[in-house]
């Protein structure tokens, strides 16, 4: 009753069939996004299952049968010339009070699909923890069951819809975590309740503890500490379930073409079940940061704990190699946040309040992803390489192959990497953007204020706005279109393009502004606000521009 398609109906009616079809016998378990893998085995380590596609070949490949076309795997790392969407899906419309991965996701996939976008960019899935970050999970393996649908848990029976009728009257253009919280978590609670009282969908669900077992057990007693009353067995439920519903949402991207971007931070939450569970991986004397930058004069204190990079070596990289393959069953391509903290990270003493006393110390370099791609074959990475870049981290970059990123917005400005942002300096190997979650809107950064969101004083906005109008022959007239336009004619191979750019919105759009401790992360696009013109507008890009 919830499809607005055949194609959806036939993508969910198949994933029942072929979660039916597996049993523990056959030795078979559900593959999430993928299909199925081979158990794992009840002793020993467990069997590393990575679902990298070989050129050609329709079945994931394992690091026990690794792709045979060398050749065509090498060339696969750089990404087909394409174009598509950054929108994280709490930002999704729907009456629940935030975007979830059920009938509106659909649709906004088909909305890409039909402006001829291939890619749709999310930003990190776990569950959020402090001021609301996807930055800032209790876990950097499970899912956020905030964005589970209501929809999807009527229609298995788990709820009725009555339950979700009552709901309060949310706001239409900002999530209230708050509220949604009190909300929703009691209905997904009821739900697992009525999950438990049925056999027949047990077994799948076991299963998928089985394999999970290694952060799931883990995380659940976390939660179940964290937040009484709901126990381990519904924080399990809740990951089985969002794993099934990200699942359908993942087949029917690919089955209209369109490729997932999943987001891998560099670091956990310190409030996190993987630094409750691996205390000995992490240090508690300083915390993450970046020294002062376009955002702030006194850098951006993040607060997160720093790895204990020597123990993760002693085992091998086993839990960084566990997160890469766990991020990489979800989604097709992987940005990778901070790519420099790996060469080189920015610590701060432990608290402390700003982040201008940090230092600069030597990060992991090629050994952790050596070690990563030993076991997992090579990495489809995008590296975000913004902010003090240096000609190490590029050297790194290069080494493996990861194409980097390039933002507009900073092209125009005298920063001294200024012109590498400028799309004439664009190499085919990059991910070009008009900007990312972290910056304002290009019409909000366009009318923006000194002192608003960046460090910029009267004289340098000004001079900014004269180049990019002699750049970029405008007029200062939809300045959001003509940054789309620059980037889609550009040689980069991959543009992605923030939605609200799409959707021409300012400063009230923005998702985040660093350093802002609270109101980030919350905005919501309105019920029918992807127009098909809008749609038809890009798909004329990117059939002009070869996307």
């Amino acid at each position: 009753m919830f499809f607005t398609n055949s194609l959806q109906a036939e993508v969910v009616a198949g994933y029942r069939s072929s979660t039916a079809s597996a049993s523990a016998e056959d030795g078979r378990v559900p593959f999430f996004g993928f299909g199925f893998g081979p158990a794992p085995p009840q002793d020993g380590p467990r069997t590393a299952i990575w679902p990298y596609r070989c050129p050609g070949n329709s079945m994931p490949q394992t690091q026990n049968a690794p792709c045979r076309r060398a050749d065509a795997l090498e060339r696969s790392l750089r990404f087909p010339r394409s174009s598509g969407i950054l929108l994280h899906p709490t930002s999704l419309p729907g009456p629940n009070g935030i975007g979830e991965i059920g009938p509106e996701a659909f649709r906004f996939a088909d909305w890409l699909a039909d402006a001829g976008q291939k890619i749709w960019q999310v930003l990190p899935l776990g569950p959020t923890g402090y001021g609301d970050s996807p930055y800032q999970c209790f876990s950097a393996f499970a899912g956020n069951p905030l964005l589970l649908s209501l929809d999807r848990l009527v229609e298995r029976g788990y709820l009725s819809p009555e339950d979700i009728s009552c709901r309060p009257c949310f706001p239409d253009t900002r999530v209230d975590y708050g509220a949604v919280i009190e909300w929703k978590r009691p209905l997904l609670a009821k739900a697992a309740e009525a999950f438990f009282n049925r056999v027949g969908e047990r077994d799948a669900f076991h299963r998928y503890c089985c394999r999970n077992a290694h952060w799931l057990d883990p995380f659940a007693d976390f939660m179940a500490r964290k937040q009484p009353p709901f126990d381990e067995a519904i924080h399990r439920f809740w990951q089985f379930e969002f794993a099934r519903q990200w699942s359908m949402l993942h087949d029917y991207c690919r089955r209209r073409g369109v490729r997932i971007m999943g987001d891998l931070p560099i670091y956990v939450a310190g409030d996190s079940s993987d630094v409750a569970h691996h205390p000995e991986l992490f240090r508690d004397d300083v915390v993450a940061g970046v020294p002062p930058d376009y955002f702030s004069a006194t850098g951006q204190l993040w607060g997160n704990p720093i790895y204990r990079w020597d123990k993760l070596k002693e085992t091998g990289y086993e839990w960084w190699i566990d997160r890469f393959r766990a991020v990489l069953e979800r989604v097709d391509m992987v940005r990778l946040d901070h790519f420099r903290g790996f060469e080189a990270y920015w610590e701060v003493p432990a608290g402390a309040k700003t982040a201008i006393n940090g230092r600069w110390v030597k990060g992991p370099g090629a050994a952790l992803f050596q070690a990563v791609e030993a076991r997992l074959g090579r990495l489809p990475i995008v590296a975000e390489n913004l902010g003090v870049i240096t000609r190490e981290v590029e050297e790194l970059r290069r080494q493996f192959g990861y194409p980097g990123m390039s933002v507009l917005q900073f092209a125009f400005g005298s920063d001294l990497q200024g012109p590498s942002f400028r799309p004439h300096n664009y190499p085919r190997e990059l991910v070009a953007y008009t900007g990312t979650h972290d910056n304002d809107t290009t019409l909000g950064w366009w009318n923006s204020e000194p002192g608003a969101d960046s460090t910029r004083t009267a004289a340098e906005i000004a001079a900014e706005r004269d180049f990019a109008k002699r750049y970029l022959c405008a007029d200062g007239r939809n300045m959001n279109w003509i940054f789309i336009q620059a980037i889609m004619a550009s040689v980069a191979d991959t543009v992605l393009i923030p939605f609200q750019d799409v959707l021409g919105l300012g400063s009230e759009a923005r998702m985040n502004l660093p350093g802002r401790p609270d109101g980030n992360w919350q905005w919501r696009m309105q019920p029918g606000s992807p127009t098909t013109a809008m749609g038809r507008r890009l798909r004329c890009l990117a059939r002009l521009y070869d996307r």
